[in-house]
Protein backbone atom coordinates (compact mmCIF):
# COMPACT_ATOMS: atom_id res chain seq x y z
CA UNK A 1 0.00 0.00 0.00
CA UNK A 2 2.76 2.66 1.19
CA UNK A 3 5.92 3.96 0.36
CA UNK A 4 8.81 3.68 2.86
CA UNK A 5 9.10 5.78 5.46
CA UNK A 6 11.71 7.26 7.51
CA UNK A 7 10.53 6.87 11.60
CA UNK A 8 8.12 8.57 13.00
CA UNK A 9 7.40 12.34 12.76
CA UNK A 10 6.55 14.96 15.10
CA UNK A 11 4.01 14.08 17.25
CA UNK A 12 3.83 10.17 16.29
CA UNK A 13 1.53 8.25 19.05
CA UNK A 14 0.40 10.98 21.61
CA UNK A 15 -2.98 11.45 22.31
CA UNK A 16 -5.21 13.26 20.93
CA UNK A 17 -8.22 13.42 18.35
CA UNK A 18 -7.39 10.32 16.51
CA UNK A 19 -6.36 8.23 19.45
CA UNK A 20 -9.90 8.88 21.24
CA UNK A 21 -11.15 8.07 17.78
CA UNK A 22 -9.24 4.95 17.40
CA UNK A 23 -10.11 3.72 21.51
CA UNK A 24 -14.08 4.00 20.58
CA UNK A 25 -13.35 1.47 17.19
CA UNK A 26 -14.37 -2.07 18.22
CA UNK A 27 -12.18 -3.80 15.42
CA UNK A 28 -8.48 -3.03 14.94
CA UNK A 29 -7.80 -0.03 13.87
CA UNK A 30 -4.68 2.14 12.82
CA UNK A 31 -4.24 5.47 10.70
CA UNK A 32 -1.09 5.99 8.49
CA UNK A 33 0.13 9.59 7.34
CA UNK A 34 0.98 10.21 3.94
CA UNK A 35 4.39 8.74 3.54
CA UNK A 36 2.35 5.58 4.69
CA UNK A 37 3.80 5.38 8.38
CA UNK A 38 1.74 3.93 11.29
CA UNK A 39 1.12 7.30 13.65
CA UNK A 40 -1.92 5.49 15.82
CA UNK A 41 -3.36 2.33 16.72
CA UNK A 42 -5.68 0.80 18.85
CA UNK A 43 -5.59 -1.99 21.56
CA UNK A 44 -7.76 -4.09 19.56
CA UNK A 45 -5.13 -3.98 16.59
CA UNK A 46 -2.31 -4.89 18.95
CA UNK A 47 -4.29 -7.95 20.18
CA UNK A 48 -4.77 -9.10 16.67
CA UNK A 49 -1.42 -8.41 15.63
CA UNK A 50 0.40 -9.86 18.73
CA UNK A 51 2.49 -6.08 18.58
CA UNK A 52 2.94 -3.40 20.88
CA UNK A 53 1.90 0.01 19.86
CA UNK A 54 5.61 0.81 20.16
CA UNK A 55 6.06 -1.89 17.75
CA UNK A 56 4.20 -0.52 15.27
CA UNK A 57 3.82 3.57 15.17
CA UNK A 58 6.48 5.01 13.33
CA UNK A 59 7.04 2.15 10.94
CA UNK A 60 6.22 1.48 7.28
CA UNK A 61 2.60 -0.55 7.51
CA UNK A 62 3.37 -2.07 4.13
CA UNK A 63 7.03 -3.18 4.47
CA UNK A 64 5.50 -4.50 8.31
CA UNK A 65 2.34 -5.95 7.72
CA UNK A 66 1.03 -6.90 4.27
CA UNK A 67 2.24 -10.46 2.88
CA UNK A 68 1.11 -12.91 0.63
CA UNK A 69 -1.21 -16.02 0.95
CA UNK A 70 2.63 -17.95 1.50
CA UNK A 71 3.67 -15.30 3.65
CA UNK A 72 6.17 -13.76 1.23
CA UNK A 73 5.95 -9.88 1.12
CA UNK A 74 4.11 -8.21 -1.18
CA UNK A 75 5.73 -5.81 -3.59
CA UNK A 76 4.24 -2.48 -3.69
CA UNK A 77 3.11 -2.35 -7.21
CA UNK A 78 0.94 -5.63 -5.88
CA UNK A 79 -0.90 -4.21 -2.96
CA UNK A 80 -4.23 -3.65 -2.85
CA UNK A 81 -4.91 -0.99 -0.61
CA UNK A 82 -2.21 1.26 -2.56
CA UNK A 83 -4.72 2.82 -5.26
CA UNK A 84 -6.96 3.80 -2.48
CA UNK A 85 -4.47 5.29 -0.77
CA UNK A 86 -3.17 7.11 -3.11
CA UNK A 87 -5.99 8.10 -4.67
CA UNK A 88 -7.74 9.52 -1.19
CA UNK A 89 -10.81 7.44 -1.49
CA UNK A 90 -12.35 4.64 0.84
CA UNK A 91 -11.94 0.58 -0.44
CA UNK A 92 -12.16 -2.75 0.75
CA UNK A 93 -11.33 -5.95 0.44
CA UNK A 94 -12.26 -9.61 2.28
CA UNK A 95 -9.03 -11.66 0.87
CA UNK A 96 -5.51 -10.41 2.40
CA UNK A 97 -2.65 -11.17 5.17
CA UNK A 98 -0.90 -9.42 7.65
CA UNK A 99 1.95 -10.82 9.32
CA UNK A 100 1.43 -11.15 13.18
CA UNK A 101 4.59 -10.51 15.17
CA UNK A 102 5.36 -13.73 16.04
CA UNK A 103 5.81 -14.24 12.46
CA UNK A 104 2.27 -15.87 11.85
CA UNK A 105 -0.13 -14.77 9.35
CA UNK A 106 -3.48 -13.22 9.97
CA UNK A 107 -5.74 -14.01 7.54
CA UNK A 108 -7.92 -10.52 7.39
CA UNK A 109 -10.70 -8.31 5.58
CA UNK A 110 -9.59 -5.00 5.79
CA UNK A 111 -11.06 -1.19 4.74
CA UNK A 112 -9.34 1.94 4.18
CA UNK A 113 -10.91 5.16 3.95
CA UNK A 114 -9.62 9.25 4.44
CA UNK A 115 -8.59 10.19 7.80
CA UNK A 116 -8.18 14.13 8.80
CA UNK A 117 -5.98 14.34 11.26
CA UNK A 118 -5.25 17.91 11.46
CA UNK A 119 -1.57 17.35 9.37
CA UNK A 120 -0.60 18.71 6.33
CA UNK A 121 -0.52 15.46 4.41
CA UNK A 122 -3.12 13.11 3.82
CA UNK A 123 -3.98 10.22 6.12
CA UNK A 124 -5.97 7.06 6.02
CA UNK A 125 -7.61 4.91 8.53
CA UNK A 126 -7.34 1.68 8.09
CA UNK A 127 -9.72 -0.84 9.58
CA UNK A 128 -9.01 -4.80 9.58
CA UNK A 129 -10.73 -7.76 11.73
CA UNK A 130 -9.73 -11.52 11.07
CA UNK A 131 -11.51 -13.03 7.86
CA UNK A 132 -13.33 -15.73 10.01
CA UNK A 133 -15.71 -13.18 11.60
CA UNK A 134 -16.45 -11.14 8.24
CA UNK A 135 -17.37 -14.05 6.59
CA UNK A 136 -21.41 -14.83 6.49
CA UNK A 137 -22.74 -17.51 8.10
CA UNK A 138 -24.69 -20.42 5.76
CA UNK A 139 -28.42 -19.35 5.00
CA UNK A 140 -27.48 -15.38 5.81
CA UNK A 141 -28.96 -13.59 3.52
CA UNK A 142 -27.24 -11.04 1.46
CA UNK A 143 -26.80 -7.61 2.29
CA UNK A 144 -28.69 -5.41 -0.11
CA UNK A 145 -26.56 -3.42 -2.69
CA UNK A 146 -24.96 -0.42 -1.44
CA UNK A 147 -25.14 -0.85 1.81
CA UNK A 148 -22.21 -0.16 4.48
CA UNK A 149 -20.69 -3.43 6.18
CA UNK A 150 -19.16 -3.79 9.23
CA UNK A 151 -16.19 -2.07 8.34
CA UNK A 152 -17.64 0.78 6.63
CA UNK A 153 -19.73 1.87 9.29
CA UNK A 154 -16.94 2.00 11.69
CA UNK A 155 -14.87 3.56 9.25
CA UNK A 156 -17.90 6.30 8.57
CA UNK A 157 -18.25 6.76 12.54
CA UNK A 158 -14.53 7.54 13.24
CA UNK A 159 -14.23 9.97 10.12
CA UNK A 160 -17.51 11.51 11.65
CA UNK A 161 -15.94 11.93 14.98
CA UNK A 162 -12.45 13.55 13.52
CA UNK A 163 -14.34 15.48 10.95
CA UNK A 164 -17.00 16.97 13.63
CA UNK A 165 -14.81 17.41 16.47
CA UNK A 166 -11.81 19.29 14.77
CA UNK A 167 -13.75 22.14 13.88
CA UNK A 168 -15.42 25.35 16.53
CA UNK A 169 -18.05 26.76 13.85
CA UNK A 170 -21.25 25.38 13.25
CA UNK A 171 -21.71 26.38 9.87
CA UNK A 172 -18.54 24.31 9.05
CA UNK A 173 -19.51 20.99 11.19
CA UNK A 174 -22.82 21.02 9.33
CA UNK A 175 -21.18 21.23 5.87
CA UNK A 176 -18.71 18.34 7.58
CA UNK A 177 -21.82 16.63 8.04
CA UNK A 178 -23.98 16.31 5.00
CA UNK A 179 -20.48 15.57 3.10
CA UNK A 180 -19.93 12.55 5.27
CA UNK A 181 -23.24 11.21 4.41
CA UNK A 182 -24.05 12.22 0.93
CA UNK A 183 -23.84 10.22 -1.49
CA UNK A 184 -22.19 7.02 0.89
CA UNK A 185 -26.01 7.06 2.55
CA UNK A 186 -28.31 9.12 1.03
CA UNK A 187 -29.43 10.98 -2.02
CA UNK A 188 -30.41 14.26 0.03
CA UNK A 189 -29.40 15.23 3.71
CA UNK A 190 -31.86 17.98 5.42
CA UNK A 191 -31.35 19.43 8.88
CA UNK A 192 -33.21 21.76 11.21
CA UNK A 193 -31.87 22.80 14.12
CA UNK A 194 -33.49 24.47 17.26
CA UNK A 195 -32.26 27.79 18.20
CA UNK A 196 -31.45 29.37 21.68
CA UNK A 197 -35.20 30.49 21.14
CA UNK A 198 -36.90 27.51 20.68
CA UNK A 199 -37.40 28.59 16.74
CA UNK A 200 -37.05 26.06 14.27
CA UNK A 201 -35.16 26.42 11.32
CA UNK A 202 -34.54 24.54 7.98
CA UNK A 203 -30.83 25.60 7.72
CA UNK A 204 -29.98 22.95 4.98
CA UNK A 205 -31.65 20.98 1.97
CA UNK A 206 -28.58 19.41 -0.09
CA UNK A 207 -28.76 17.25 -2.95
CA UNK A 208 -25.88 15.12 -4.20
CA UNK A 209 -26.01 16.02 -8.18
CA UNK A 210 -23.49 14.79 -10.65
CA UNK A 211 -21.35 14.13 -7.98
CA UNK A 212 -21.37 18.08 -6.18
CA UNK A 213 -23.70 18.52 -3.42
CA UNK A 214 -26.17 21.46 -4.56
CA UNK A 215 -28.02 23.38 -1.96
CA UNK A 216 -31.72 23.96 -2.55
CA UNK A 217 -32.30 27.73 -0.53
CA UNK A 218 -36.10 27.62 -1.67
CA UNK A 219 -36.63 24.73 0.81
CA UNK A 220 -34.67 26.43 3.79
CA UNK A 221 -35.92 28.65 6.00
CA UNK A 222 -37.96 28.94 9.17
CA UNK A 223 -40.52 26.68 10.47
CA UNK A 224 -43.30 26.54 12.79
CA UNK A 225 -43.24 25.31 16.15
CA UNK A 226 -42.98 22.13 17.43
CA UNK A 227 -46.07 20.64 18.45
CA UNK A 228 -46.24 18.75 21.68
CA UNK A 229 -48.28 16.12 21.03
CA UNK A 230 -47.45 15.60 17.03
CA UNK A 231 -47.03 11.58 16.28
CA UNK A 232 -45.58 12.64 13.09
CA UNK A 233 -41.76 11.44 12.54
CA UNK A 234 -39.92 14.81 12.30
CA UNK A 235 -41.98 16.21 15.11
CA UNK A 236 -41.30 13.21 17.21
CA UNK A 237 -37.58 13.31 16.32
CA UNK A 238 -37.69 17.54 17.42
CA UNK A 239 -38.80 16.79 20.94
CA UNK A 240 -36.15 14.06 21.07
CA UNK A 241 -38.31 10.84 21.61
CA UNK A 242 -37.30 8.90 18.61
CA UNK A 243 -35.78 8.14 15.07
CA UNK A 244 -38.23 6.81 12.56
CA UNK A 245 -38.22 5.78 8.61
CA UNK A 246 -40.87 8.00 6.70
CA UNK A 247 -42.06 8.40 3.58
CA UNK A 248 -44.39 10.27 0.77
CA UNK A 249 -47.88 8.48 2.40
CA UNK A 250 -46.34 9.54 5.48
CA UNK A 251 -47.55 13.27 5.14
CA UNK A 252 -50.46 12.57 2.39
CA UNK A 253 -53.14 12.98 5.23
CA UNK A 254 -54.38 15.78 6.72
CA UNK A 255 -51.96 18.02 8.47
CA UNK A 256 -51.67 17.95 12.29
CA UNK A 257 -48.95 20.98 12.46
CA UNK A 258 -47.47 23.55 10.36
CA UNK A 259 -44.36 21.09 10.41
CA UNK A 260 -46.34 18.30 8.72
CA UNK A 261 -46.97 20.91 5.86
CA UNK A 262 -43.60 21.52 5.44
CA UNK A 263 -42.59 17.84 5.08
CA UNK A 264 -45.46 17.24 2.51
CA UNK A 265 -43.63 20.18 0.38
CA UNK A 266 -40.03 18.69 0.71
CA UNK A 267 -41.38 14.77 -0.02
CA UNK A 268 -42.96 16.93 -3.26
CA UNK A 269 -40.04 19.01 -3.99
CA UNK A 270 -37.36 16.57 -3.91
CA UNK A 271 -39.10 13.03 -4.92
CA UNK A 272 -37.75 10.84 -1.94
CA UNK A 273 -39.42 7.78 -1.63
CA UNK A 274 -37.82 6.97 1.65
CA UNK A 275 -36.25 9.12 4.81
CA UNK A 276 -34.96 8.58 7.85
CA UNK A 277 -35.02 10.74 10.54
CA UNK A 278 -33.21 11.37 13.91
CA UNK A 279 -33.14 13.56 16.31
CA UNK A 280 -29.45 15.72 17.15
CA UNK A 281 -29.67 15.95 21.10
CA UNK A 282 -26.91 17.99 22.61
CA UNK A 283 -26.02 17.27 26.32
CA UNK A 284 -29.06 18.85 27.69
CA UNK A 285 -31.29 19.78 24.91
CA UNK A 286 -32.34 18.73 21.93
CA UNK A 287 -30.28 20.55 18.97
CA UNK A 288 -32.46 19.81 15.51
CA UNK A 289 -32.69 16.21 13.49
CA UNK A 290 -31.53 15.50 10.77
CA UNK A 291 -33.62 14.10 7.64
CA UNK A 292 -31.93 11.62 5.27
CA UNK A 293 -33.61 10.84 1.88
CA UNK A 294 -33.30 8.53 -0.84
CA UNK A 295 -35.04 9.58 -4.37
CA UNK A 296 -31.93 7.72 -6.65
CA UNK A 297 -30.65 5.32 -4.97
CA UNK A 298 -33.48 2.25 -5.16
CA UNK A 299 -33.59 0.77 -1.49
CA UNK A 300 -35.77 2.09 0.85
CA UNK A 301 -34.46 2.71 4.18
CA UNK A 302 -34.95 0.24 7.06
CA UNK A 303 -34.98 0.04 11.03
CA UNK A 304 -31.28 -1.39 10.56
CA UNK A 305 -30.45 1.94 9.34
CA UNK A 306 -31.49 3.68 12.52
CA UNK A 307 -28.89 2.75 14.51
CA UNK A 308 -26.27 3.78 12.25
CA UNK A 309 -28.35 7.40 11.63
CA UNK A 310 -28.52 7.22 15.34
CA UNK A 311 -24.70 7.51 16.05
CA UNK A 312 -24.41 9.72 13.37
CA UNK A 313 -26.28 12.06 14.80
CA UNK A 314 -25.42 11.19 18.58
CA UNK A 315 -21.74 12.55 17.61
CA UNK A 316 -23.09 15.49 15.58
CA UNK A 317 -25.01 16.74 18.88
CA UNK A 318 -21.54 16.95 20.78
CA UNK A 319 -19.58 18.75 17.81
CA UNK A 320 -22.39 21.23 17.41
CA UNK A 321 -23.17 21.62 21.43
CA UNK A 322 -19.61 22.50 21.55
CA UNK A 323 -19.61 25.03 18.86
CA UNK A 324 -22.41 26.77 20.20
CA UNK A 325 -20.65 27.22 23.71
CA UNK A 326 -17.48 28.74 21.74
CA UNK A 327 -19.15 31.13 19.41
CA UNK A 328 -21.79 32.10 22.74
CA UNK A 329 -18.12 32.73 24.65
CA UNK A 330 -17.22 34.79 21.45
CA UNK A 331 -20.43 37.06 21.40
CA UNK A 332 -19.86 37.37 25.29
CA UNK A 333 -16.53 38.41 24.23
CA UNK A 334 -16.68 40.64 21.80
CA UNK A 335 -19.86 42.30 23.66
CA UNK A 336 -17.23 43.30 26.64
CA UNK A 337 -14.72 44.38 24.18
CA UNK A 338 -16.22 46.51 22.39
CA UNK A 339 -18.28 48.07 24.84
CA UNK A 340 -15.11 48.85 26.81
CA UNK A 341 -13.30 50.13 23.85
CA UNK A 342 -13.85 53.78 23.97
CA UNK A 343 -15.13 56.37 22.16
CA UNK A 344 -12.16 58.60 20.56
CA UNK A 345 -12.06 62.19 22.35
CA UNK A 346 -12.28 65.22 19.63
CA UNK A 347 -8.99 67.07 20.02
CA UNK A 348 -8.50 70.08 17.63
CA UNK A 349 -6.01 69.51 15.19
CA UNK A 350 -6.30 65.27 14.82
CA UNK A 351 -8.41 63.42 12.67
CA UNK A 352 -8.53 59.86 14.99
CA UNK A 353 -9.99 56.86 13.94
CA UNK A 354 -10.07 52.94 15.17
CA UNK A 355 -11.19 49.82 14.23
CA UNK A 356 -11.29 46.48 15.80
CA UNK A 357 -11.71 42.86 13.73
CA UNK A 358 -12.44 39.94 15.66
CA UNK A 359 -10.79 36.87 14.73
CA UNK A 360 -12.35 34.21 12.30
CA UNK A 361 -12.06 31.48 14.43
CA UNK A 362 -14.92 31.62 17.38
CA UNK A 363 -12.70 30.33 19.82
CA UNK A 364 -9.59 32.97 19.13
CA UNK A 365 -11.40 35.99 20.53
CA UNK A 366 -8.73 37.53 22.41
CA UNK A 367 -7.60 40.77 24.54
CA UNK A 368 -6.52 43.18 21.95
CA UNK A 369 -7.55 46.58 22.66
CA UNK A 370 -7.01 50.44 21.56
CA UNK A 371 -7.55 53.56 24.09
CA UNK A 372 -6.98 58.12 23.78
CA UNK A 373 -7.53 59.54 26.02
CA UNK A 374 -7.09 63.61 27.19
CA UNK A 375 -4.07 64.32 30.22
CA UNK A 376 -4.96 67.84 30.27
CA UNK A 377 -2.81 71.02 29.07
CA UNK A 378 -3.42 69.72 25.92
CA UNK A 379 -1.36 66.52 26.09
CA UNK A 380 -3.64 63.40 24.78
CA UNK A 381 -2.53 59.89 25.40
CA UNK A 382 -2.51 57.05 22.89
CA UNK A 383 -2.39 53.51 23.58
CA UNK A 384 -2.21 49.98 21.82
CA UNK A 385 -2.01 46.71 23.74
CA UNK A 386 -2.63 43.04 23.16
CA UNK A 387 -3.49 40.69 26.72
CA UNK A 388 -2.25 36.81 25.78
CA UNK A 389 -4.83 34.13 25.27
CA UNK A 390 -7.39 33.83 23.41
CA UNK A 391 -10.86 33.15 25.02
CA UNK A 392 -12.68 35.45 27.95
CA UNK A 393 -10.25 35.33 30.53
CA UNK A 394 -8.39 37.59 27.80
CA UNK A 395 -11.04 40.41 27.47
CA UNK A 396 -11.49 40.04 30.77
CA UNK A 397 -7.66 40.86 31.45
CA UNK A 398 -8.08 43.48 28.83
CA UNK A 399 -10.58 45.26 30.80
CA UNK A 400 -8.61 45.23 33.94
CA UNK A 401 -5.13 46.74 32.62
CA UNK A 402 -7.00 49.09 30.56
CA UNK A 403 -8.40 50.91 33.68
CA UNK A 404 -5.35 50.13 35.53
CA UNK A 405 -3.26 52.26 32.77
CA UNK A 406 -5.37 54.92 32.33
CA UNK A 407 -5.36 55.40 36.25
CA UNK A 408 -1.88 55.70 36.40
CA UNK A 409 -1.79 57.56 32.84
CA UNK A 410 -3.73 60.25 35.12
CA UNK A 411 -2.04 60.22 37.98
CA UNK A 412 1.41 60.81 36.81
CA UNK A 413 0.54 62.53 33.31
CA UNK A 414 3.52 64.82 34.07
CA UNK A 415 6.13 62.04 34.42
CA UNK A 416 7.19 60.47 30.86
CA UNK A 417 5.37 57.53 29.48
CA UNK A 418 8.04 55.08 30.66
CA UNK A 419 7.70 56.03 33.94
CA UNK A 420 4.05 55.15 34.04
CA UNK A 421 4.50 51.86 32.32
CA UNK A 422 6.96 50.51 35.00
CA UNK A 423 3.92 51.73 37.69
CA UNK A 424 1.47 49.57 35.49
CA UNK A 425 4.05 46.95 35.38
CA UNK A 426 3.99 46.01 38.98
CA UNK A 427 0.48 46.45 39.57
CA UNK A 428 -0.26 43.90 36.61
CA UNK A 429 1.89 41.04 39.02
CA UNK A 430 0.09 42.15 42.27
CA UNK A 431 -3.67 43.74 41.50
CA UNK A 432 -4.97 41.79 38.01
CA UNK A 433 -5.15 38.73 36.69
CA UNK A 434 -3.20 39.24 33.41
CA UNK A 435 -0.61 36.77 33.05
CA UNK A 436 1.56 38.79 29.94
CA UNK A 437 0.40 41.29 27.77
CA UNK A 438 2.21 43.86 25.76
CA UNK A 439 1.95 47.35 24.72
CA UNK A 440 2.20 50.61 23.60
CA UNK A 441 1.61 54.33 25.45
CA UNK A 442 2.49 57.11 23.31
CA UNK A 443 1.94 60.65 24.72
CA UNK A 444 1.06 63.28 21.58
CA UNK A 445 1.55 66.83 22.40
CA UNK A 446 3.00 70.07 21.37
CA UNK A 447 6.59 71.65 22.08
CA UNK A 448 7.56 75.47 22.74
CA UNK A 449 8.10 75.86 18.78
CA UNK A 450 4.00 74.82 18.47
CA UNK A 451 5.29 71.60 16.50
CA UNK A 452 3.83 68.28 17.28
CA UNK A 453 5.80 66.04 19.32
CA UNK A 454 4.84 62.12 20.15
CA UNK A 455 7.29 60.18 22.93
CA UNK A 456 5.94 57.01 23.70
CA UNK A 457 7.47 53.69 25.77
CA UNK A 458 6.64 50.54 24.28
CA UNK A 459 6.48 47.17 26.11
CA UNK A 460 6.96 44.37 23.56
CA UNK A 461 4.44 45.48 21.08
CA UNK A 462 5.44 45.77 17.28
CA UNK A 463 6.32 49.31 16.73
CA UNK A 464 4.21 52.09 15.75
CA UNK A 465 4.26 53.46 12.06
CA UNK A 466 4.46 56.84 11.05
CA UNK A 467 3.88 57.50 7.31
CA UNK A 468 4.34 61.51 6.07
CA UNK A 469 1.98 63.14 3.83
CA UNK A 470 4.91 62.69 1.22
CA UNK A 471 4.16 58.69 1.84
CA UNK A 472 7.56 58.20 3.15
CA UNK A 473 6.75 55.33 5.98
CA UNK A 474 8.94 54.09 8.64
CA UNK A 475 8.95 52.50 11.98
CA UNK A 476 9.10 54.21 15.70
CA UNK A 477 11.58 51.50 17.04
CA UNK A 478 12.71 53.99 19.80
CA UNK A 479 12.12 53.26 23.53
CA UNK A 480 11.63 49.65 23.54
CA UNK A 481 10.84 47.08 26.48
CA UNK A 482 10.33 43.80 28.31
CA UNK A 483 6.60 42.88 27.96
CA UNK A 484 4.41 43.20 31.21
CA UNK A 485 3.34 40.77 33.33
CA UNK A 486 7.65 38.59 33.20
CA UNK A 487 8.18 39.66 36.92
CA UNK A 488 11.90 40.41 35.55
CA UNK A 489 13.40 43.85 35.28
CA UNK A 490 10.55 45.83 37.20
CA UNK A 491 12.57 48.00 39.28
CA UNK A 492 14.76 48.53 35.36
CA UNK A 493 13.51 52.21 34.11
CA UNK A 494 11.98 51.64 31.27
CA UNK A 495 13.25 53.27 27.85
CA UNK A 496 11.27 56.17 25.93
CA UNK A 497 11.60 57.10 22.66
CA UNK A 498 10.10 60.97 20.95
CA UNK A 499 10.16 62.74 17.83
CA UNK A 500 8.53 65.56 16.24
CA UNK A 501 5.37 64.71 13.87
CA UNK A 502 5.70 66.61 10.60
CA UNK A 503 2.32 68.19 9.95
CA UNK A 504 -0.01 65.91 7.53
CA UNK A 505 1.55 62.72 8.91
CA UNK A 506 0.00 59.47 10.16
CA UNK A 507 0.48 57.31 13.06
CA UNK A 508 -0.37 53.74 12.92
CA UNK A 509 -1.06 51.50 16.08
CA UNK A 510 -1.85 48.26 15.83
CA UNK A 511 -1.99 45.03 17.48
CA UNK A 512 0.22 41.72 15.99
CA UNK A 513 -3.02 40.56 13.77
CA UNK A 514 -2.58 42.90 11.33
CA UNK A 515 1.10 41.62 10.47
CA UNK A 516 1.37 38.03 11.39
CA UNK A 517 0.81 35.00 9.94
CA UNK A 518 1.58 30.97 10.41
CA UNK A 519 3.17 30.86 6.80
CA UNK A 520 4.90 33.97 6.62
CA UNK A 521 8.13 35.67 9.06
CA UNK A 522 6.83 38.60 10.95
CA UNK A 523 9.47 40.55 8.81
CA UNK A 524 7.44 40.05 5.65
CA UNK A 525 4.19 41.36 7.27
CA UNK A 526 5.93 44.74 9.05
CA UNK A 527 6.82 45.30 4.84
CA UNK A 528 3.82 44.79 3.78
CA UNK A 529 2.32 47.03 6.29
CA UNK A 530 4.85 49.78 5.73
CA UNK A 531 4.16 49.74 2.11
CA UNK A 532 0.51 49.78 2.37
CA UNK A 533 0.47 52.26 4.47
CA UNK A 534 2.87 54.72 2.50
CA UNK A 535 0.47 54.04 -1.00
CA UNK A 536 -2.43 55.36 1.51
CA UNK A 537 -0.85 58.36 2.96
CA UNK A 538 -2.78 60.69 0.75
CA UNK A 539 -5.99 59.09 1.58
CA UNK A 540 -9.06 60.75 4.32
CA UNK A 541 -8.40 58.72 7.60
CA UNK A 542 -11.64 56.87 7.63
CA UNK A 543 -10.45 55.32 3.83
CA UNK A 544 -7.27 54.84 5.35
CA UNK A 545 -8.03 52.88 7.91
CA UNK A 546 -10.29 50.69 6.22
CA UNK A 547 -7.92 49.90 3.34
CA UNK A 548 -5.38 49.03 5.41
CA UNK A 549 -7.15 46.64 7.23
CA UNK A 550 -8.31 44.94 4.07
CA UNK A 551 -4.88 44.87 2.26
CA UNK A 552 -2.40 44.48 5.20
CA UNK A 553 -4.50 41.90 7.06
CA UNK A 554 -2.69 38.50 5.87
CA UNK A 555 -5.81 36.04 4.39
CA UNK A 556 -4.69 33.47 6.79
CA UNK A 557 -4.90 35.34 10.01
CA UNK A 558 -5.99 33.82 13.20
CA UNK A 559 -6.25 36.07 15.05
CA UNK A 560 -8.12 39.81 16.29
CA UNK A 561 -6.81 43.13 15.04
CA UNK A 562 -7.69 46.41 16.91
CA UNK A 563 -6.19 49.58 15.10
CA UNK A 564 -5.77 53.16 15.80
CA UNK A 565 -4.62 56.12 13.76
CA UNK A 566 -3.99 59.08 14.19
CA UNK A 567 -3.09 62.04 11.76
CA UNK A 568 -1.78 65.56 13.00
CA UNK A 569 -2.71 69.01 11.14
CA UNK A 570 -0.58 71.59 9.56
CA UNK A 571 0.04 72.87 13.18
CA UNK A 572 -1.44 72.64 16.12
CA UNK A 573 -5.04 74.67 16.93
CA UNK A 574 -5.19 76.28 19.99
CA UNK A 575 -7.62 76.86 21.78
Amino acid sequence: METAGEGPGPGAGRPGATGVALTAIGTGAYVVDGRGRIVAVNAAAERLLGRPAAALVGADAHDLLHRSAHGETVPTSQCRMRPAFLAGRPAQNDHDWFEKGDGTLLAIAWSITPYDTGADDTSALVLFHPREAAAEAPGTATAREGAPDELERLALLAETTTQLTSTLSVDEALHRLVTLVLPRLADWAVIDLISERDEVWRTKVVHFEDGVPVSRRDLEGPMAPVPAESPMPLSRALRGASSTIAGPDTYQGAPDSGIAVEQRKLFEATGMHSAAIAPIRGLRDVLGALTLGRSEQPDAFTTADLTLLEDITRRAGLALDNARLYQRQRKVAETMQRYLLPQLPRVPGLETTSRYLPAPDASHVGGDWYDAFPLGDGDTALVIGDVSGHDLDAAAGMAQLRNVLRSYAWSFRHEPPGRVVERVDRAVLRITDVSMATLVLAVLGTDEEGRWTLSWTNAGHPPPLLVTREGVAGYLTGGGGMLLGTGTGTDRPRADGSTVLPPGSTLVLYTDGLIEAPSHPIDEGLERLRRHAAVLAHRPVEVFADELLRRARPADNDDDVALLVVRVGARPERG
